[in-house]
């Protein structure tokens, strides 16, 4: 089957040309997708910002615990003791050494001023607005789909730009991981490795990014790309060793352990993390569930290296916290909010390439003629 025009996108969608048998699978499991995120309407959901400015400070709890610690270290104090002595007058678990957030964020903004990390913060959110704009500017055609694929960028950016979230470790982890996968290319991935590797450093959940990436390359034959992708999870598992041996020196026998991570609270909770984490926190709940199911099939659309690497990480991020999460750790939604919502912009080229085919009744009639 010929590939018709497209709508938004330069090139065709994923779905383009497909057969009538696979295009109609592809509507079943997007339709299993919707149903999906549809249990988010009984899904448990993040702890709910208080209006009273009593209840503020206990909404700000985490905010107020990293804040802290880059506060003692300022004045001369060590990272772990800083975060112990932190920990415990929050009454927060210490043990497994996993609860401790890695010291790399901490130590950076202990030796700088408020200001400028606040700065800093912006610089990182305008050079992932930039990079993306370019990286879309070529994937979509003419500039009304481009501005509307920017302001699903701001959207998902909503929160990157509080400034008082600066010591919040997933805010900065979350935009390294959506640099990286915007400067990804063929050929071209040193950088992408890199800033993958700051947002390990920063929060080591975005280790799963580093490990997706390197298994993406070397499926596609990208042999040392996948290669610098491995060390760069080499690397961050040797600073977890020294990180568990550092834990390991401050905590006590007596001090609270995790109740673990294993909430099993299902993909209704991803998406109430994603609306909490991003402009969809406005719309909602029965709005929010159709974007979101509709931004993963968007990425899914895009027939591009970058697309495959997005929508593989953010069907990953969604397992992780489908699985893993609890309630009050919808902050890992973070982690891939920059970029999610842009997946809305190659919605309508996957959606009229993959109906066309799956509704089409044509017959062919055949008419044997007898001389």
């Amino acid at each position: 089957m010929a590939r018709s025009a497209t709508l938004w996108l330069a090139a065709p969608s994923r779905f383009a040309g497909v057969r009538k048998s696979r295009a109609r699978i592809a509507v079943g499991l997007l339709a299993l997708l919707f149903l999906a995120c549809l249990t988010s309407l009984w899904s448990a959901s993040p702890p709910a910002n208080s209006s009273e400015p009593a209840a503020h400070a206990d909404d700000q709890r985490d905010v107020t615990l990293y804040t802290n610690i880059v506060a003692a270290i300022r004045h001369g104090e060590g990272y772990y003791a800083a975060a112990a002595e932190a920990l415990r007058e929050g009454d927060y678990p210490l043990r497994p050494f996993f609860t401790f957030r890695l010291p790399t964020l901490a130590m950076v903004q202990g030796h700088l001023p408020e200001p400028m990390i606040v700065g800093l913060l912006f610089v990182l959110v305008a050079a992932t607005m930039l990079a993306w704009g370019m990286r879309l500017r070529t994937a979509l055609t003419g500039w009304p789909p481009t501005v509307i694929a920017l302001a699903l960028l701001a959207g998902g950016l909503m929160a990157f730009v509080q400034a008082e979230l600066w010591p919040f470790h997933e805010i900065w982890a979350g935009l390294f991981v959506a640099l990286s996968l915007a400067l990804r290319r063929p050929g071209r991935w040193m950088e992408a490795a890199a800033l993958g590797l700051v947002a390990a450093l920063i929060r080591e959940t975005a280790g799963l990014y580093l490990l997706l990436m390197a298994l993406l390359a070397w499926r596609e034959g990208y042999r040392r790309e996948a290669l610098g992708w491995l060390a760069a999870c080499a690397a961050l598992g040797i600073a977890l060793a020294a990180h568990a041996f550092g834990v390991l020196q401050v905590v006590r026998s007596l001090d609270p352990a995790s109740p673990g991570w294993t909430g099993l609270l299902g993909p209704g909770f991803f998406v109430n993390a994603i609306k909490a984490s991003t402009a969809l926190a406005i719309l909602p709940l029965l709005a929010a569930v159709p974007l979101v199911a509709l931004s993963l099939f968007g990425w899914a659309a895009w027939r591009d290296p970058t697309g495959l690497r997005a929508g593989v990480t953010f069907a990953a991020y969604a397992l992780v916290l489908s699985v893993f999460a609890r309630p009050d750790t919808f902050y890992w939604g973070l982690m891939i909010a920059p970029a999610f919502l842009v997946g809305l912009v190659f919605v309508p080229d996957g959606l009229r390439d993959l109906f066309r085919p799956s509704l089409d009744k044509r017959r062919i009639t055949v008419t044997r003629v007898t001389r």
